[in-house]
Order: structure tokens, then sequence, then C-alpha cells
């Protein structure tokens, strides 16, 4: 399905070394004609890493999106009754926040969009990054798999020498992740080297 006209949240947490590669798919995806509606994390709304800034991070979302980013739980709540969005992608998707998805826990303005619009019956997408993916979070992701509505974007290891249960997401499989989820399907392969 293409991607033109479509509302998309582009949920963000806390994995700063993924934001710029995140930031040119949003470009892509607001060159394609969706409509971006993005979403911080605590972490992302407040962390400053050596990748950058909180403002410049809510600054190039916002550029891109021609909207501000929701940056609360109360902000995002709305996302469930009124329903308006097509699509959620959390991109990045810590291994915190996959954790605490597969578990049902809300205490994010990330988590509740989620949960707001998986229970609307439509699609979510994963771009996983987290240096535990293969240690204690593969089971979270092994339940996350295996949720409906629920899609990844193909991932592998990105450091199987320094950081062997260390999984990231690749950057350019999230436009064509999007469309397939968009049709309730799963894009394939889903494990990839990195």
């Amino acid at each position: 399905m293409e991607l033109k006209g479509k509302k998309i949240g582009i949920a963000m947490s806390g994995s700063f070394c993924t934001f710029d590669k995140i930031f040119k798919e949003m470009e892509h995806l607001a060159e394609a004609g969706a409509e971006i509606y993005p979403i911080f994390s605590d972490a992302a709304k407040m962390i400053k890493s050596r990748f950058g800034t909180p403002e410049e991070y809510r600054e190039r979302a916002e550029k891109i999106a021609g909207r501000t980013p929701v940056t609360s739980i109360e902000g995002a709540e709305p996302i469930g009754p009124k329903g308006y969005l097509d699509l959620l992608a959390i991109v990045p998707c810590t291994g915190n926040t996959a954790a605490k998805l597969a578990n049902g826990i809300t205490d994010s303005p990330v988590l509740m969009a989620s949960k707001a619009h998986l229970r609307n019956n439509k699609p979510l997408v994963i771009f996983i990054s987290t240096n535990d993916g293969l240690g204690m979070n593969l089971k979270n992701i092994g339940l996350l798999l295996n949720t409906k509505n629920i899609y990844f974007v193909p991932f592998g290891q990105d450091d199987w020498e320094k950081k062997p249960n260390s999984l990231v997401a690749h950057a350019d499989r999230l436009l064509p992740t999007l469309e397939m989820a968009l049709d309730h399907k799963q894009i394939q392969p889903l494990l990839e080297c990195v």
C-alpha cells in the first residue's frame, strides 16, 4: 500500500545512536506524501547525549513533520479514542520500551501512544535497537513478534564481535515495512545481516 496521504505516528524512544538515520527516513516518508505525527518518549525529550540535544531532536522532527511532537502521556492518550493514525511506528524501539510494551506497562508517551493505537486494531511497527536483544530482551521480542497487529522492521546483529547480544533494525527497510504493515503483512526476510 502506498504511503501518500497516510497518517503515520513516529514514536521515538532513546536509542540516540540511530536518530540521524531515523530523521533521514522521516524525510523520505514526508517526501512520499505521508502525514507524520512525531511522539517522543521521556528519554527522547529530556536526555542530552553525544549524539545531540532534546531541543535539536524536537526542532528536527517538527521541521520534517510540520507539527509539534507529542511529549506527554496526556497528549498521546487521544490517539486511541480519536483513531486518527493509520499506522504507528516505534522508531527506534529500545529494549526498555520493548520490555514494557510486551508486559503491558504504559508509563511514557510512546507506550501510551502504542497502547492507544493498538486498541483500534491498526498496525504498530517496531524498529528494534537494543544492546540486549539476544539476551534478557529476547523473550520480550518473541512476545511482540507473536502479537496481533505488531510488525518488525528487519533486523540483525550490528556488532557481533564486541556486542554479541545487540540487535538493530535496518533503516533502509523502514518504508517498505510500513507499506506492508498497512496491508497487515510482515515484510520478509525478517532477520538480515547488518
